[in-house]
């Protein structure tokens, strides 16, 4: 919106949803609520105890001043998107559909290798967002046909040809949490052994 590149109609302030808190369910996950600070996320006891990973790569992510400010659900809802997103006379279908993308052609260094398609080649730019694919995390989500789930690893999209939806969100639906698994038994073999690589 600061660029000009996203200008809605209208703005809707949620900073007030009872969204902030991070606990421990009955059984044994945790459920970080959407408003949380990354900040408080990275140094919550449960999160540096359990999830060590996650507590990594949001203190990885960003400067202190972002952390402070950004939630778990705005870090979920960034938008994929690369240099020439934000240029203006630049060809971007993610910002105009059916305009083209110059990115695919033009300086790429910095644009996915995977997961990209003849329409879009940006990446997300999330460290959190990788964290909480590798601990198999559930987004708990509510909207006009009320609330629901869905796996993270199915909540963002591939560029496909549609690359300006980034989301599997409906219209009107709103992130509440994020449900971590009771532990590392519970994901899968893959990621198990990717993480006790890195441990």
């Amino acid at each position: 919106m600061r660029e000009g590149i996203e200008q809605p109609e209208i703005v809707v302030d949620i900073t007030r949803l009872p969204f902030a808190e991070i606990h421990e369910l009955s059984d044994g996950c945790v459920r970080i609520g959407a408003m949380v600070r990354n900040s408080h996320l990275a140094a919550h006891p449960l999160v540096r105890e359990r999830y060590r990973m996650l507590s990594q790569a949001i203190l990885a992510g960003a400067s202190p001043q972002l952390r402070n400010m950004a939630t778990t659900g705005g870090n979920l809802m960034q938008r994929t998107r690369c240099y020439y997103f934000y240029d203006g006379t630049a060809h971007c279908n993610k910002r105009t559909p059916g305009s083209g993308c110059d990115a695919i052609d033009g300086f790429n260094r910095i644009h996915a290798i995977l997961g990209t398609s003849d329409h879009c080649i940006a990446a997300h730019p999330s460290d959190m967002c990788v964290a909480m694919a590798a601990l198999d995390a559930t987004i708990n989500l509510i909207g006009p046909a009320g609330e629901r789930s869905i796996a993270f690893r199915d909540f963002h999209r591939l560029p496909g040809a549609t690359p300006d939806r980034d989301t599997n969100l409906e219209v009107g639906e709103l992130i509440t949490s994020v449900d971590l698994a009771t532990s590392m038994a519970n994901l899968p073999s893959l990621y198990r052994k990717v993480l006790d690589r890195a441990s």
